[in-house]
């Protein structure tokens, strides 16, 4: 280029772009498709097993009120290393990075460019360079380019609607794993401690039965019983004693569940109260209608739904016209000085309209689809709604259940110690065989066992009951997953074995 100006734009022509552009913007709060609105939703006046104690606790740190200090730590600990509240805090930033790159289009883009070269021109090619005019020139450029795609119709307005709404639900789905966590570090803890008391069982009944079997041993050389009297006293012995290893590994196997869900390598795991010493959460209280608020799930399940039906205005948006405005400002010059002098500036202004007029069904295709998805989300939401009532009711039944059968069983292990006692008795004094005393004792065994694994069952259905039902409680857990200082990880190998198990935690014996 010689450097020379660009023509002057004609006045006339800026002044009919002024109102086409005043009206483009006029009409720009034009939005297809249907505006969300929650869809309604079949929902129960009360839980038929409800038995609500306090309201208020649902919004709280409930799994304090086990009073177990390790649990509380394992649960802090949790939260700050757990890999999968991590990748859930990255997914949000992802989706947040997106919302932003959506919106953006809704918004000018500005951008600046810079340019020098040195050239030779061919003094053989079709058009020669004149006598007296060096092949070699230099060009340089300098210029500001705007661009600008006017949202008449609302697609890109849909699709920052269904960005926002992702953001949303990916926030909710943090929650949820967040939610999930607490309940099962909860539940993995009250499971280790309920093995480990059974271990503790085994162990004892193990150690009463070997004592037999010295006794029986000692008569049997003394012609006092028979060898079937001694056969049936080891081979009741041997019984009880196959339960420990597998106790111990399924004990190991949790330890190392656990592990992972606090963010460690597979490790001991510290423990603190025994099982029966431990608290009891009151039964929260909440209408179901109040569930469409409180769990986190079915919030995000709701915020896809409001992406998937912002889609469709989206998509319909692309049967109409899209309109784009350009624009250049800038200088051209052969010599740097003259860069930036009057001479050199160039300017452009342009506007396009694109209509799609025959698309081979690629646009109703589209449309259809985001539909179609729209229908799959509502349906998803509506069974999410549906499985979270079943899972309040599953747990206020089990919590209501399991504390009826605790009573039971407690019962039946008095009576059967109380068998077992004068079974023995009676074997002594001759009245009975022993037969008799072996069935009591294997009966008392199994029904301590029993009493064990109830217990833990209970503790379990209140961890259900507020996962279940969610709540503010979660926010509480929320702000846990990122203090200022990280929390230590417990460890096993660091806690006294003597140490005492109502204030400070200590490691299992039998490890």
């Amino acid at each position: 280029m010689d450097g020379r100006a660009l023509p002057r734009l004609p006045a006339r022509a800026v002044v009919l772009a002024l109102p086409v552009l005043a009206l483009v913007l006029a009409l720009g709060g034009c939005l297809l498709g249907p505006d969300y609105a929650r869809p309604k939703i079949d929902v129960p006046a009360t839980y038929r097993f409800a038995q609500g104690e306090s309201a208020q606790i649902a919004d709280m740190a409930w799994w304090e009120q086990f009073q177990d200090p390790v649990l509380n730590q394992l649960i802090a600990t949790a939260l700050l290393e757990n890999r999968d509240v991590k990748m859930a805090a990255a997914r949000v930033d992802e989706f947040r990075a997106q919302f932003v790159t959506t919106r953006s289009a809704l918004f000018p883009q500005l951008g600046a460019g810079a340019d020098a070269s040195r050239q030779r021109a061919s003094q053989a090619a079709g058009i020669p360079v004149p006598n007296g005019v060096s092949p070699i020139y230099n060009q340089f450029d300098a210029s500001v380019s705007v661009a600008w795609e006017i949202d008449l119709f609302g697609k890109v307005r849909r699709q920052t609607e269904a960005a926002r709404a992702n953001l949303l639900a990916s926030e909710e789905g943090r929650r949820g794993t967040i939610l999930t966590l607490v309940g099962s570090v909860a539940s993995s803890y009250i499971n280790l401690r309920s093995l480990d008391r059974q271990l503790e069982i085994a162990n004892e009944t193990v150690k009463s039965r070997d004592e037999s079997v010295r006794v029986f041993t000692l008569r049997f050389k003394g012609g006092e019983v028979s060898q079937m009297e001694l056969a049936q006293s080891e081979s009741e012995y041997e019984a009880a004693k196959q339960t420990i290893p597998l106790l111990e590994m399924q004990i190991a196997q949790q330890e190392d569940a656990l592990s992972v869900l606090i963010g460690t390598n597979p490790g001991a795991i510290l423990r603190g109260r025994e099982l029966g010493t431990m608290g009891t959460p009151p039964i929260p209280d909440g209408l179901p209608s109040a569930l469409l608020e409180r769990r986190p799930d079915l919030l995000q399940a709701e915020q896809t739904l409001v992406a998937e039906n912002a889609l469709i205005g989206a998509a319909r948006a692309l049967y109409f016209p899209s309109i784009s405005l350009t624009g250049l400002f800038g200088t051209v010059s052969s010599q740097f000085s003259d860069l930036f002098t009057g001479p050199a500036k160039v300017w452009s202004f342009a506007g396009s309209v694109t209509q799609p007029i025959f698309t081979a069904g690629n646009i109703t295709g589209q449309v259809h689809q985001a539909e179609a998805r729209q229908q799959e989300a509502l349906f998803a939401y509506e069974k999410a709604i549906q499985v979270a009532f079943q899972e309040v009711e599953d747990a206020l039944v089990a919590v209501q259940k399991t504390r009826e059968q605790l009573d039971v069983v407690g019962k039946q292990v008095e009576a059967l110690h109380t068998y077992a006692r004068l079974a023995r008795l009676r074997y002594e004094g001759g009245y009975t065989s022993y037969i008799e005393v072996l069935d009591a004792e294997r009966s008392l065994f199994n029904a301590q066992l029993s009493y064990t694994q109830t217990q833990g069952a209970q503790l379990t259905s209140f961890v259900s009951l507020y996962k279940a039902m969610g709540g503010g409680w979660v926010l509480e857990a929320e702000k846990l997953s990122v203090p200022p200082v990280a929390a230590s990880v417990p460890a096993a190998a660091s806690a006294p074995a003597s140490a005492s198990a109502e204030t400070t935690p200590v490691a299992l014996e039998a490890r």
